[in-house]
């Protein structure tokens, strides 16, 4: 049986990671849009962030749009992967194919 990525697993991280991969390469989010999309708290949106961020899932970047603060989300290749692996180990662990 394979081992699920603990990381991903959990459900909120599990729903951030899958709307990301949903983005073109290279493309990116603003963390209000993700926030809206997925129907989070920012609370809870930052903190499932930070552990994507920490594992190098996801790269968050701080910025300024004029004067205003703009924060972008991205997935990073390393999560792009991680994430085609958790799909990948969850259709055989249903008995689907690899």
């Amino acid at each position: 049986m394979p081992d699920l990525d603990p990381v991903i697993h959990a459900q909120a991280r599990l729903r951030i990671v899958a709307a990301l991969a949903t983005l073109e390469k290279d493309d990116q989010i603003t963390f209000p849009r993700l926030q809206e999309v997925l129907d989070m708290t920012a609370g809870n949106l930052s903190t499932h962030l930070r552990k994507l961020e920490d594992a190098d899932y996801v790269a968050v970047e701080k910025t300024h749009k004029g004067r205003t603060p703009v924060t972008y989300i991205a997935l990073t290749t390393k999560g792009s992967r991680a994430f085609e692996d958790y799909t990948a180990q969850l259709r055989a662990l249903l008995g689907g194919t690899t």
